[in-house]
């Protein structure tokens, strides 16, 4: 008897148990037609802010734009130098370099594969005007060293939060910590759209205001028709809005049955899968379920074989990307060792417990190979 497929991600079935709020959700943008800058947006933003305990929430095009507009509003550029761990997401760097400046890469924790926050001080020189905290697989960084380290060098501490909606760090969520975060919310992130979209959060008014200003064409605060300074189109459109309120009443939830998942995993894997670790001021919402294996192969070939689908995050990182080798001068080998053997596992809200047991007992299977 065929057993039937394990996705690695169900949005399908993650959307459908909430069919009927977005259908009228959608039903309420396609009745008043402002499909941009519409009601929802605003209602959203304030949403959003009081849930991450942050004072200023602009939605935006998407996460990379949050990044760069955050970048853009404290004015960094050109011989500037921004530190941020070597494995996270491209757009991370993308978002440094659009502004022309040079991001400068550093290893990580082998616990937690999140930045090292010694590794951050020994990197800081007279150009680092910037650290990015990326909130790896939805557990926070250790954000109490890294704003002691920025607040001693004169720093600004950034949150990278794209894969951390609703994680925290000493009871803070993430979102309310330094001065600036960017979210995504693509569709396969713990809090996701039915699209592209974004957000800058922020305590500081005038990173606020000048994200808000850049992200609609630079256009003056007190004419439609005057631009200040040359900005871009990056907006949260109106229907994304609108399914994000939907959703985020039940991020908590959805959370907490990643957390159980994740647990029973880390209760059921054979040995030779090793979960990541938990910094113990840290409460993960597991964006992603990440093991570490000897033979990747091996056990990708057994999940494949088994239909359970899986993913890798990232087996080639980011600083070993040939789109930014000219800012690379040293081996990050913390970095390069987990990028031989990490395996993200199956992971949805609406995963089953049969369902993850039925992945460890394939991995199970690889006894004397992996």
């Amino acid at each position: 008897m065929t057993c039937p497929f394990i996705p690695f991600l169900d949005l399908r079935a993650g959307n459908e148990v909430m069919r009927k709020e977005l259908d009228r959700a959608w039903r309420n943008v396609l009745a008043h037609g402002r499909f941009t800058g519409g009601p929802e947006v605003e209602t959203f933003e304030s949403e959003f802010a009081d849930y991450c305990g942050s004072t200023h929430c602009i939605g935006v095009g998407n996460g990379t734009d949050a990044l760069e507009l955050i970048l853009a509003a404290l004015g960094v550029g050109p011989g500037d130098e921004v530190i941020v761990p070597g494995n996270t997401f491209v757009a991370t760097a993308e978002a440094v370099c659009a502004l022309g400046a040079f991001p400068r890469f550093v290893d990580v924790l082998p616990t937690t594969l999140e930045i090292d926050p010694d590794a951050v001080e020994e990197a800081v020189n007279h150009r680092t005007v910037a650290v990015i905290a990326v909130h790896l697989y939805g557990q926070m960084a250790e954000v109490d060293r890294l704003e002691r380290i920025a607040a001693k060098h004169g720093l600004a501490l950034l949150e990278d939060a794209a894969q951390a909606h609703g994680a925290r760090f000493g009871g803070r969520r993430a979102g309310s910590v330094g001065r600036a975060a960017a979210f995504s919310f693509y569709p396969a992130k713990n809090l996701g759209a039915l699209g592209d979209g974004g957000a800058v959060m922020t305590d500081d008014d005038e990173i606020a205001s000048r994200g808000r200003q850049l992200a609609n064409h630079g256009r003056a605060r007190d004419s439609h028709w005057a631009h200040d300074v040359s900005g871009r189109n990056s907006r949260l459109d109106t229907l994304q809005a609108a399914v994000l309120s939907v959703k985020l009443p039940k991020l908590d939830e959805q959370n907490r049955k990643r957390r159980a998942l994740v647990q029973h995993y880390r209760e059921q894997l054979p040995r030779r899968c090793m979960p990541l670790g938990l910094h113990g001021l840290a409460e993960s919402v597991h964006h992603l379920a990440v093991v570490q294996v000897r033979d990747r192969v091996a056990a990708t070939h057994a999940l494949s074989i088994a239909g359970i689908g899986w993913g890798l995050h990232y087996p080639v990182p980011c600083y070993r990307q040939p789109a930014f080798a000219e800012f690379v001068d040293e081996k990050l080998p913390v970095i390069d060792r987990a990028a031989e053997r990490i395996l993200s596992l199956p992971l949805s809200p609406t995963m089953t417990v049969a369902q993850a047991d039925r992945v460890c007992q394939v991995l199970a299977g690889l006894r004397g190979r992996s």
